[in-house]
C-alpha cells in the first residue's frame, strides 16, 4: 500500500521534479539545478540579434515619468520633462543620462494591454498569451533559446537575475530550457562548487551511487521530460568543473565599472548580464522592482528612476565599447502604466490604456519614438502596439520564424512572441 501511494505521487509532473532536484541537493550537495505580417518563408529577413538582455521593471513603471512626459499638462505632475538629443523627444528630467543616448533608443509610447493586474500582466508580457489555467507557457527567455540553441556548450543558455516569483520558467517546453535562478548578482552562481567536505573522489562516487539508485526510476519513468532533466544534471556537473563559471563573478570587474553601473542590485544585475552575453549566454533577464507607486510617487521616482537611467545607460555604452551591441538586442519592459491622475496619496494608481517600452541594439532602427499616447498619456493616439507585437517584434529582430507553429502537450499549437504583427518600422 505504502508502494502503491508513493508511485502516484511521483506519477505527477511536479512531484517528479521536486523528488529529483531534493535527491540531487542530498546526493551531490548541489543546490544551483532547478517563433510584420505572416511570414511564409522559413528565414524571415531580420537576422541581426543573436542574444538577448531583458530588463524588466516590475511593478508597472510610469511612463508619464520617464519615457513619454507630458509637460504642460495637469497629469504631469511634479516631474519634469527635459529634451533628449533626438529632436522631437522628451523624456522624464530623472533620466538625463539616457536622453543623451536617445539616438540609441527606440521608445514606444502606445503600448496597450487589457489587464491591470500584475501577475497576470507580467506573465502576459513574458510570454506573449495570457494565463490560463489548462497550460503554462513558456517565457521568452525559454522560447527563444529553444528556438536558437545555445552558444557556449557548458554556460546556461538563460539566465535570470531576480527573485522570479511568478516567472513562467520554461512553460510546456523541456525543462532544459529553464531560466538558471541568480538572486544576488553579487553572489553570482552559489552551491555550484561541491561541498568543501567532500573530496573529488568522494563526489564523482556519489554521482555514480546516484546514477545506480536512479536507474530503476530512470527505467520506469523515462521519455522525453526525463532525459531532459537528466541533461540539465549533466549540464551542471560539467558546469562544476569549468573555468566559464568565472563569467558569474561580477568581483573580477574593476571598481571602476562596479560603480559605473550603479551600487545596487538591479546595477549590478546588468553588469552580470553584459559578462554572461559576452561568455556566450542567450538570454539575460533582469528584474528591477519597486515601481508600484500608489504612494508618495514624486519621492519614490527620482532614486528608482535614477537607478535605472545609470544602470542602462551604462550598460548600453559598455556594450557598445566592446562591440556586443552590434549582436545584443536590449529590451526594456513593465507589465502596464500608472494612471495620469494623481491619486489622493500623491501616486499613481495602475493603467493598462497606454504605456511604455524600450528596445535597442541589433536588429532595431533607433533614435525614434514609435507611436504616440494622447495630451495626457491615458491612451492610444496613433499606432497601438499590443503585448504580442511587442514579442513579436523580439523574435522578428533575431530572425526567428515567427510564423511556425509549436504545439503543446495539450495538441493546442502555439507561436513565439503570441503570434502577433511585427513592428517592421523599428526592425533594422
Amino acid at each position: 500500500m505504502q508502494t502503491n501511494k508513493h508511485n502516484e505521487f511521483l506519477d505527477r509532473p511536479y512531484a517528479r521534479r521536486q523528488w529529483m532536484a531534493q535527491a540531487a541537493a542530498g546526493l551531490l550537495g548541489v543546490h544551483c539545478l532547478p517563433s510584420f505580417e505572416q511570414i511564409a518563408s522559413a528565414a524571415p529577413p531580420y537576422a541581426l540579434a543573436k542574444q538577448v538582455i531583458m530588463l524588466t521593471m516590475r511593478g508597472a513603471m510610469s511612463h508619464i515619468d520617464t519615457f513619454d512626459p507630458k509637460p504642460g499638462r495637469e497629469s504631469q505632475g511634479e516631474t519634469k520633462a527635459i529634451q533628449t538629443k533626438t529632436p522631437g523627444i522628451q523624456f522624464g528630467a530623472h533620466l538625463p543620462k539616457l536622453a543623451a543616448m536617445s539616438d540609441d533608443l527606440a521608445i514606444i509610447r502606445s503600448m496597450t494591454t487589457e489587464t491591470g493586474d500584475h501577475e497576470q500582466g507580467t506573465y502576459f508580457l513574458r510570454t506573449g498569451y495570457k494565463k490560463i489555467n489548462s497550460i503554462q507557457h513558456p517565457a521568452m527567455g525559454s522560447w527563444l533559446l529553444n528556438a536558437m540553441g545555445k552558444i557556449s556548450k557548458t554556460l546556461p543558455g538563460n539566465v535570470l537575475v531576480g527573485n522570479g516569483n511568478d516567472h513562467p520558467n520554461a512553460g510546456f517546453l523541456d525543462p532544459k530550457m529553464l531560466p538558471v535562478p541568480i538572486a544576488d548578482p553579487a553572489k553570482g552562481l552559489e552551491n555550484i562548487k561541491s561541498p568543501a567536505y567532500l573530496s573529488e573522489d568522494n563526489f564523482k562516487r556519489r554521482l555514480t551511487l546516484a546514477g545506480k539508485i536512479d536507474s530503476d526510476f530512470r527505467k520506469k519513468y523515462g521519455g522525453a521530460e526525463m532525459e531532459a532533466y537528466n541533461e540539465l544534471y549533466r549540464e551542471a556537473v560539467r558546469l562544476m568543473g569549468s573555468t566559464e563559471l568565472a563569467a558569474f563573478d561580477i568581483n573580477k570587474e574593476s571598481e571602476e565599472v562596479r560603480s559605473g553601473y550603479g551600487a545596487n542590485k538591479f546595477g549590478q544585475g546588468c553588469l552580470l548580464a553584459r559578462r554572461l552575453i559576452k561568455a556566450g549566454v542567450r538570454f539575460v533577464e533582469v528584474e528591477f522592482g519597486g515601481w508600484d507607486m500608489h504612494n508618495q510617487i514624486f519621492t519614490e521616482m527620482p532614486t528608482r528612476a535614477g537607478q535605472l537611467d545609470q544602470a542602462f545607460s551604462y550598460l548600453l555604452s559598455d556594450l557598445k565599447s566592446t562591440g556586443l551591441l552590434k549582436s545584443t538586442i536590449v529590451v526594456l519592459q513593465t507589465e502596464f502604466g500608472r494612471t495620469p491622475k494623481i491619486n489622493e496619496n500623491t501616486g499613481r494608481d495602475h493603467h493598462p490604456g497606454v504605456f511604455s517600452c524600450v528596445l535597442a541594439g541589433a536588429g532595431i532602427k533607433t533614435g525614434q519614438a514609435y507611436g504616440a499616447s494622447d495630451e495626457d498619456g491615458r491612451s492610444v493616439d496613433k499606432d497601438g502596439v499590443s503585448v504580442e507585437d511587442f514579442n513579436t517584434t523580439i523574435a522578428a529582430a533575431l530572425g526567428i520564424d515567427i510564423a511556425k507553429e509549436h504545439i503543446a502537450p495539450n495538441g493546442r499549437p502555439f507561436k513565439i512572441g503570441g503570434g502577433g504583427k511585427p513592428l517592421t518600422r523599428l526592425l533594422a
